[in-house]
């Protein structure tokens, strides 16, 4: 393992900025000191990279020194320090001393002690810096995220000033102005955001991806209104010409070593490598192209918060089959994209990526990008924390004052992102449920809850009704019709799943089930005096001469014969059985000749009952019930015959 760490850190060092000659600009605030008269007048401050400055307005406070931990590298309540304004007074701003920790833990110390604002003196004398971040690692992230207050660097001689002045008793009272850190030149914002699509780079990675699906909602609003115009862009490094060939530029890089970026993991043996995450930022890229050709560059937004969604590299999913269905989802045209990619294995530039590469390069007031992730606003590099609200904030005061758009002065920024292309979720038109629900931050695509049956799935490309009574919901999701009266349907409502189609039919349950041919297929009516006609979902047999179809056993049966059934005992009603459809009871078949008239049918009955009665003297009550049961039959079905 450490032999890899080597070879990353030697990679690393390969991957060259586009501009060996890059230029830094800090961005600055203005710091004026109100009292005493001795130091009165305005000095510059570096803004810090973290906390959030005050973006359009200024704070007035005093200044205070510790008399202890001066570095505020520890927590000052253990030193029994307090900052905490009491109640009518000035906010108090700390001054501490550079050195032996991180800029952003002294912050958070002096936040936590009741501090409103800080400033960090310098410890040289040396033109102003900026105060990042510190390298990720468990601790800060712990801390860095929940820094809520603005803080400055200023110069070493200009601090010695300011500590002088409280030793001696004085008041120190200053202003910190940021309203003019943002210029506004016109009635319009123009920003862009540097990113990377990589996720596993850690906590940097962690705030990005979150930054970025908690500010969708406000930078759509912002963008359809006409406010602003935004522009996506990704830092790619190159490959040294001399290792274009090598392992390691073969596998972090595209286009023969043009464009680059760091191993995800920082592993190259193992997990994804750099080129994955160039190929992916191009993707982007083209994204935002071909949305901002159709009108509707805002949707890029939606694409990245997707991608981060479903296509993550913790589930191995960070591939182009993912981005397709997300950008299929979208609506937006895959062609395009693909053809605005290029090549990414062609010996020759990519013309997306290289404008990026050139765009790195500062320009006018803004210096080289070389921070990820780096806001810039107006032509201004956005210092502080990348957070939904002191972005809208840095956004806002870009803009002339009563020139600011509705969204700058209410917290309200929601928006119904689900009347879009149904906010790129599942949906059913024919049952008008859909997986898209609006929230504050923005859609999520959750599967619903409808009439006490949940759905289960992705919420993106499907959504399944579970549970009992799934199948009162659009058949759920089964396919079903209904012709001449006769409705079918292929759900099974057993709290399962499944959809199969019904008896006299076969198919998938789902999209189809097409009608079974018994007669055809040989399924039914295969009796030698049988005749078969088929029926939608079923058929009709019918038999040849006085025979009669018996359905249940599939045969054709001859007619009774009246004279057996008298002298039989042991007859039934099943054995009459033919006699009526098993449905309905109705009559089906005919018993004897046809055409007898209504009297000899009745002389033949009471003929029957005289020669009955005259014998049940005779016969124990055993074979009185049975000749009884048999003549009541017998009876009947001579008057079905006749027609009475």
């Amino acid at each position: 393992m450490k032999v890899w760490r080597w070879l990353l850190s030697l990679f690393v060092g390969l991957l060259l900025p586009v501009s060996i000659m890059g230029r830094f600009v800090v961005e600055k605030n203005s710091l004026r000191v109100a009292s005493p008269e001795k130091i009165r007048g305005t000095h510059d401050s570096a803004i810090g990279n973290f906390g959030i400055p005050q973006y359009g307005g200024s704070m007035a406070g005093n200044v205070v020194y510790p008399k202890d931990n001066k570095k505020g590298c520890k927590e000052f309540d253990e030193s029994g320090i307090s900052f905490k304004s009491s109640p009518g007074a000035l906010p108090t701003i700390v001054l501490l001393d550079r050195g032996s920790c991180f800029f952003a833990l002294k912050v958070w110390n002096a936040q936590k002690a009741g501090a409103s604002a800080v400033l960090v003196a310098d410890d040289v004398e040396e033109p102003l810096i900026t105060m990042d971040t510190p390298e990720e690692d468990g601790s800060s992230a712990k801390y860095v995220e929940n820094i809520t207050i603005p803080s400055a660097l200023v110069g070493k001689s200009f601090g010695e000033k300011l500590k002088d002045a409280i030793s001696g008793g004085d008041m120190v009272n200053v202003n910190l102005d940021w309203r003019e850190s943002v210029p506004h030149p016109d009635d319009r914002v123009e920003y862009e955001l540097w990113s990377n699509s990589n996720d596993e780079c850690g906590v940097k990675c962690d705030m990005l991806m979150e930054f970025v699906k908690d500010f969708k909602g406000a930078a759509q609003i912002l963008e359809k209104g006409g406010y602003t115009q935004f522009t996506p862009h990704y830092i790619t490094w190159y490959c040294p010409h001399a290792f274009t060939l090598s392992k390691q530029c073969k596998s972090q890089c595209i286009n023969h070593g043009r464009y680059c970026a760091p191993d995800p993991e920082q592993d190259f043996s193992t997990g994804y490598d750099g080129k994955d995450v160039v190929v992916e930022n191009l993707r982007q890229l083209c994204v935002f192209k071909v949305a901002n050709e159709t009108g509707k560059p805002w949707v890029w937004w939606d694409y990245v918060t997707d991608f981060q969604i479903r296509c993550p590299m913790k589930e191995k999913k960070y591939n182009k089959e993912c981005a397709d269905a997300v950008i299929k989802s979208l609506g937006l045209n895959i062609e395009k994209i693909g053809k605005c990619m290029g090549d990414p294995e062609a010996d020759a530039d990519n013309p997306v990526l290289k404008e990026e590469q050139d765009a790195q390069i500062g320009k006018g007031s803004r210096g080289d990008v070389t921070i990820l992730p780096t806001l810039v606003v107006n032509n201004r590099q956005y210092r502080g924390k990348l957070e939904k609200g002191a972005v809208l904030k840095a956004i806002c005061s870009g803009f002339e004052e009563t020139t600011e758009p509705a969204v700058c002065l209410s917290t309200d920024v929601e928006t119904n992102e689900c009347l879009s292309n149904n906010g790129g979720c599942w949906q059913d038109t024919a049952a008008n449920i859909t997986a898209c629900k609006d929230t504050f931050r923005g859609r999520v695509c959750e599967c619903p809850l409808v009439d006490g049956v949940q759905f289960k799935g992705d919420g993106y490309t499907s959504c399944e009704a579970r549970g009992l009574g799934r199948c009162k919901i659009n058949n759920g999701g089964c396919w079903h019709d209904a012709r001449n009266g006769h409705a079918f349907s292929a759900c099974l409502d057993n709290g399962g799943v499944k959809c199969q189609c019904p008896t006299g039919f076969k198919g998938d349950g789902v999209k189809s089930c097409e009608d079974i041919d018994e007669c055809r297929e040989k399924k039914a009516c295969q009796c030698p005096e049988c005749s078969c006609k088929n029926t939608w979902g079923s058929y009709d047999c019918s038999c040849s001469g006085d025979l009669l179809y018996m359905r249940d056993h599939d045969t054709c049966i001859s007619e009774l014969n009246t004279h057996d059934i008298l002298l039989d005992p042991s007859f039934s009603y099943a054995c009459y059985k033919p006699c009526f459809m098993p449905s309905t009871g109705l009559p089906t078949g005919k018993i004897g000749s046809q055409g007898r008239s209504p009297w000899a049918a009745f002389w033949l009955i009471l003929l029957g009952v005289v020669m009955i009665s005259g014998g049940a003297f005779l016969v124990y009550k055993y074979r009185i019930r049975v000749s009884s049961a048999a003549f009541f039959y017998f009876g009947v079905c001579i008057m079905v015959e006749l027609n009475l």
